[in-house]
């Protein structure tokens, strides 16, 4: 079985917005996966000349919120995975999920952690194998999608958002994109375009901080990321108010290339497994929003509610 080069966006987005590089159809059938035991992910190559083995690994975490401070946040973390490695491990500081996501494609980007909603584009364009996900320590895991308004504002409701701008974060994410645009229009019969207005903040804080200083009349956010805001004092409890709270999805996704050398694989999904959480800045910082371990997870199983929010946004997954 060949995993067909599908995703990306709504159909009213073009490749440009969301893949960097080219798009042409020679591409296209130049970049192929197989997925010959069904798991929906790209299997790793048989031919020894298609494994790669870099001599620096290339860390990312997803870019929701200012890069410096996490980078921070993942010393612990990227020290103890060069250990496991045996190789330099960098922080790359990523701006945007298009540069996220074309970085793996291209191959600059080795173990990464996906947003949620931007982990089916990961999967099918570029290989991403996602193995790990944060979780509290009873083994529960994952967020919700929230719709904030200023505290002043007088809109009270979703259906009230009618007429109204609505902020987004980016076409990929899931709760700050797909998730909402199909709520609203199932639950409460809004269309996007049609019924409200949506604008693209780029990122989650972005979106929070809009909200808070006036900017955005409402904005769809994750509120994990919301929490430790708040945790952190960057935005105050009573500065803004949540309108609407979805059902829990998973988040992000961490993992690696599909091409790695098994070996290699192998030692990173160790270094998650063994990352010793007490004390750490990962504990510090991810505590704000509940987690507190490292779990191990299955695209087909945990994905499979994204994978049909997709379906509903009627995303297709291919490169246009």
């Amino acid at each position: 079985m060949v995993l067909p080069m599908k995703y990306l966006l709504l159909p009213l987005l073009s490749c440009s917005l969301i893949l960097l590089g080219s798009c042409s159809s020679s591409s296209v059938e130049s970049f192929q996966f197989s997925d010959n035991d069904g798991d929906l992910v790209s299997d790793t190559p048989t031919d020894p000349s298609q494994l790669i083995d870099p001599s620096s690994l290339i860390f990312a975490y997803t870019p929701v919120e200012d890069p410096a401070v996490y980078a921070d946040v993942w010393a612990g973390f990227i020290e103890h995975l060069s250990e496991l490695t045996g190789k330099e491990v960098k922080f790359f500081p990523v701006q945007s999920n298009a540069a996220q996501l074309e970085a793996m494609r291209a191959g600059r980007l080795h173990v990464t952690g996906f947003n949620t909603g931007s982990v089916p584009a990961a999967v099918n364009l570029c290989g991403f194998v996602p193995a790990i996900m944060m979780a509290a320590t009873d083994g529960s895991f994952g967020y919700e999608m929230e719709i904030i308004v200023p505290r002043d504002s007088s809109i009270d409701k979703p259906e009230a958002i009618r007429g109204r701008q609505l902020a987004f974060t980016s076409p990929t994410s899931n709760s700050g994109h797909k998730a909402p645009s199909v709520l609203l229009q199932t639950q409460f019969g809004l269309e996007s375009g049609k019924d409200y207005t949506p604008v693209f903040s780029g990122k989650h804080d972005n979106s929070i901080l809009g909200v808070v200083n006036g900017d955005y009349e409402a904005a769809a956010v994750a509120n994990s990321v919301l929490d430790r805001m708040v945790d952190r004092g960057v935005v105050q409890p009573d500065s803004y108010r949540s309108i609407f709270k979805s059902a829990t999805f998973p988040t992000t996704a961490f993992g690696y290339a599909y091409n790695l050398k098994p070996e290699l694989a192998g030692k990173i999904k160790e270094a998650f497994a063994t990352y010793p959480w007490e004390g750490s800045k990962l504990a510090e910082e991810f505590g704000k929003s509940g987690e507190a371990q490292f779990i191990p997870i299955t695209y087909k199983e945990h994905w499979a509610v994204i994978r049909e929010i997709d379906e509903a946004n009627g995303v297709v997954y291919e490169i246009r």
